[in-house]
């Protein structure tokens, strides 16, 4: 399990676009990166428009957001374009940065249990450090809180 402190993960991925993008490509700017379950639903929605409002106050803190869940490229492209996202979404439908960054676990609904990703946020600083981690968020109020979690950085 990752703990505050601890070397980022780096990956590459396609983003929305199709592009290759890299944790290292943010190397020198702190990043926040957010796990969240799928594209257009209510929660997730939420979450992204609410990191789009507050996009230029995040930017005056020399930080970026980057979307992550395992949609496809596709997905991630129609919601952004849905909802005018301004920032990255990366896609990983394998998998593999869920998975590394231990979000990928075992969920509950109705007393059904599946797999899926729990939101969680996590802040990485100028060096590739995991500076805040935010498990099992709750949408309501997250971006206050990572904003003041990107002041004490």
């Amino acid at each position: 399990m990752l703990q505050e402190g601890d070397k980022a993960p780096d990956f590459k991925a396609k983003d929305d676009k199709g592009h290759d993008i890299s944790l290292k490509d943010f190397r020198g700017k702190k990043v926040v990166l957010y796990f969240y379950p799928k594209d257009d639903t209510s929660g997730c929605t939420k979450e992204a428009c609410n990191f789009r409002d507050n996009l230029a106050r995040i930017k005056r803190k020399d930080a970026v957001v980057l979307g992550v869940s395992p949609d496809s490229e596709k997905s991630h492209e129609k919601f952004k374009d849905k909802y005018d996202l301004t920032f990255p979404l990366v896609a990983d439908p394998d998998k593999e940065i869920v998975n590394e960054y231990g979000v990928w676990k075992e969920k509950s609904m109705y007393g059904r249990k599946y797999m899926g990703v729990e939101r969680t946020t996590f802040i990485i600083d100028e060096k590739g450090k995991i500076a805040k981690i935010f498990p099992k968020v709750k949408v309501e109020g997250h971006v206050d809180a990572v904003m003041e979690a990107l002041s004490e950085i």
